[in-house]
């Protein structure tokens, strides 16, 4: 079972698409929900940033 640091490496990877085939096979394994819920948390924080930036940049 993979911890929660592991699972928050794994997301950041496939977000810059970095992964090891590898450690894709390895959470392929199990459930997906844990990296279904930290993509999207992922990604709207990435959202989010970028949105502060270009008002900050605009201001």
């Amino acid at each position: 079972m993979m911890g929660w640091k592991h699972r928050l490496q794994a997301v950041a990877a496939a977000l810059f698409g970095v992964q090891s085939q590898q450690n894709r096979q390895q959470q392929f394994s199990g459930s997906p929900w844990p990296y279904l819920g930290l993509g999207a948390l992922a990604i709207l924080v990435l959202v989010v940033v970028l949105l502060w930036v270009v008002r900050l940049v605009l201001a």
